[in-house]
């Protein structure tokens, strides 16, 4: 997990921005239910009226207002009032003083409410019999009603507070409603420019949620496609540098998987990540915040969808999780097969294997198809599962929240809110549980190229490694010994030999004497196990790799040849290359006669590994890429396999015209193909069974007169002996 998150650190002003404005779409997404609840506790149930003082009220009223209010309360009331005619304008704007005014009003306004919707005839009933005959213009019975008011307000006071706050403001709404018509005022505008505004600051903070993801979705995906660029890059750049080793050790078909849908299981998860996951936390603690500050006692209700769903994913994860862990190993292996069975087809038709090869990738194909049936036939029970949930969920919170709303605690607005805070908590749970079953498998991938990156090549510069400047390209083997990693005993043991320049070192013996392997030891695509290998009397290892290699002309055994045109493949190794340069190495390379009969002759195209031309075509195009190069040390490892008798012989004739200076080692499998070197080294089971010219080793070498019999007429070896 640490890895997937450490290929952001490069990026982190871009996750800066992100965060930020996640958080910012978080508030917009947060604000909005607000709006919505009080559209519909406001805006439609209140006519767009907030607070219980009329903003204008008759004369006659405001005398009412007064009743049940205190010296102090009356002071007040008339000090936020301005006299305009017959009527009073509340000249208090702030929000904050017609909040405090709402708490301080409440109960007068109230009761002056409840008092005005009762008849004459149930107000006779509440003034007590004593003071029914009192003259009202006495101030000592003005005085004993206010006392007797006051002493009704207490008692109605404690009965008041068993009425939940919600049902008091509103009913001192519908107090100023109803003073406000009263008043002459528009109420039915008040409601419509309640509602418009309320809507348009919706709409505004959509646009900005909109902005938002948009640009997150801007920088993640920015953010992504440079993790999945570096990690590519870094991925190519240690492959290239391994040796043959680490190339076996992870094989190719794993390697190509790991570069490409390893790779790409990364970057999705990452921009997931960015998306997603930062977002999930965000939202839900901004979601437990606003359920919190709405004060309803319901957060228990969200505590047990949390816990339903946690236990349904935890059921499903401990399923499925370890057939997770498989799919990458099963790719490894289609692609393997899929690999193997195109690189081979010519050989599958020519033995008539396609059915049994059919069956093998179906194997592999069935193999990884029922891994993702299983795991997704098994992540199908989650998304009915949370619809499940969230639906019984909302059905929990209506159920509770009708008993609030009959107790006056709790207004209809303020439940459809609560509902969409616990729908965004439990969504941002959700992707939170969800992001923690997709993580594994991108750690996989993760950890799968981590590893390709961390593991160094076994062959690297020594940190007193030199540049070899000027080369005469004598090579010299002493008591070289080879062994392939984990192998048991030596492929080469004990070969000591002398390649000089201007003469041609030629190399044979039977299959799997390990001649390859010997001159793959000179590049250092292996490294030697004992013994030393030099050039110029300086051990190669203590010589730079890229000087040692620019010094060689490699000519592999199969020719290898890269998608481009004829021209860019011979200036392969030499980029400066003249024209005439390149067309001097075809003609000693003996491949002039078929570009010369094409159509667009250096410039005609090579497809992928050269596969729209001939093996013996391939071949001297190898070798003129080589020639182009102008080495001081040519390796030919059987490079001459797929040429006819007539084009070996005088391919071999312009080398040894051609390339006076250098120093040729030819390793062949024909007899006549190195019959006329000066130095021909015998290889048997790793080891030199003999070495000399060809008419030497015809007299005093076992082996190799075994192989020239082979090839050889009794004539042609009675001649050669002679």
């Amino acid at each position: 997990m640490k890895r997937l998150f450490k290929n952001m650190l490069p990026y982190w002003k871009s996750v800066l921005i992100i965060l930020l404005l996640l958080t910012l779409k978080a508030v917009g997404d947060l604000a909005l239910p607000e709006y919505t609840s009080n559209i519909i506790d406001t805006g439609i149930i209140n006519s767009g009226v907030e607070h219980i003082l009329p903003e204008k009220i008759t004369e006659k009223s405001f005398d009412s207002a007064k009743l049940f209010m205190t010296e102090k309360e009356i002071k007040l009331f008339e000090d936020i009032y301005e006299k305009d005619g017959n009527c009073y304008n509340l000249t208090v704007t702030d929000e904050k003083t017609l909040k405090k005014l709402d708490d301080k009003f409440i109960v007068p306004i109230m009761m002056d409410y409840a008092l005005s919707k009762k008849s004459s005839e149930e107000f006779k009933d509440m003034v007590p019999e004593n003071m029914s005959d009192l003259p009202m213009d006495n101030p000592q019975t003005m005085a004993l009603i206010k006392e007797k008011i006051l002493e009704f307000r207490e008692e109605a006071e404690k009965e008041i507070d068993k009425v939940g706050t919600d049902t008091l403001m509103s009913t001192g709404i519908a107090y100023a409603v109803e003073k406000d018509k009263e008043a002459n005022i528009d109420v039915n505008a008040i409601q419509t420019n309640y509602l418009w505004t309320a809507g348009f600051n919706m709409l505004m903070i959509a646009l900005l949620i909109a902005v938002a993801e948009i640009t997150v979705g801007f920088f993640a995906s920015r953010v992504g496609a440079g993790i999945g660029m570096n990690l590519r890059r870094k991925v190519f750049k240690n492959v290239v540098g391994y040796s043959n080793n680490e190339i076996d050790k992870f094989s190719t078909a794993s390697l190509i998987t790991r570069t490409t849908n390893d790779v790409q299981q990364v970057q999705n998860i990452s921009i997931m990540v960015l998306r997603m996951a930062l977002y999930a936390p965000i939202i839900g603690i901004g979601g437990v915040i606003k359920v919190f500050n709405t004060g309803a006692s319901m957060a228990w209700v969200i505590g047990l969808a949390l816990l339903l769903i946690t236990g349904i994913v935890g059921v499903l994860m401990a399923i499925a999780m370890p057939k997770f862990k498989l799919v990458q190993t099963l790719v490894d292996r289609i692609n393997l097969v899929a690999r193997e069975i195109l690189t081979g087809i010519p050989v599958i038709r020519a033995f008539k294997r396609e059915d049994k090869e059919e069956q093998r990738f179906d194997d592999a194909n069935v193999a990884l198809t029922k891994n993702m049936l299983f795991t997704n036939r098994v992540m199908t029970f989650l998304s009915p599962a949370m619809m499940l949930i969230m639906n019984g969920i909302s059905v929990l919170i209506v159920w509770v929240a009708s008993g609030f709303i009959s107790e006056g605690t709790m207004q209809v607005g303020e439940m459809t809110a609560f509902i969409t805070y616990a729908m965004q908590i439990v969504m941002s749970f959700l992707v939170l549980t969800m992001m923690s079953i997709m993580l594994p498998r991108a750690a996989v991938a993760a950890n799968r190229i981590e590893e390709v990156i961390e593991t160094e090549s076994t062959l690297n510069n020594k940190e007193n490694a030199v540049d070899l400047p000027e080369c005469k390209g004598v090579v010299e083997f002493k008591n070289v010994s080879f062994k392939y990693q984990n192998a048991e005993s030596n492929v080469i043991e004990n070969v000591s030999f002398r390649a000089e320049p201007g003469k041609t070192t030629a190399i044979i013996g039977s299959t799997g004497s390990g001649k390859s392997t010997l001159v793959n030891l000179i590049p250092r695509l292996y490294d030697v196990t004992e013994g030393a290998i030099t050039v110029d009397g300086r051990d190669i290892r203590d010589i730079t790799m890229k000087s040692l290699r620019e010094k060689i002309g490699y000519v592999p055994q199969k020719g290898i040849l890269f998608s481009g045109t004829i021209e860019s493949n011979i200036r392969f190794g030499n980029k400066n290359a003249t024209d005439e340069e390149v067309e001097k190495s075809a003609q000693i390379a003996q491949a002039t006669e078929f570009i010369e009969s094409k159509y667009d002759k250096y410039n005609s195209p090579i497809a992928q590994g050269g596969s729209n031309v001939s093996g013996g075509q391939k071949q001297r195009l190898s070798i003129a890429r080589a020639i182009a190069k102008k080495p001081q040390i040519y390796i030919f490892d059987d490079s001459f396999s797929a040429l006819d008798m007539k084009t070996d012989a005088d391919l071999r004739k312009a080398l040894k015209e051609n390339v006076k200076d250098s120093t040729v080692i030819i390793v062949a499998q024909r007899i006549s193909t190195i019959m006329n070197a000066e130095q021909i080294i015998v290889l048997d089971e790793g080891k030199i069974a003999g070495m000399g010219t060809h008419k030497e080793l015809l007299k005093n070498c076992e082996e190799y007169l075994e192989i020239a019999k082979s090839q050889l007429s009794a004539s042609e070896l009675e001649k050669e002996a002679q």
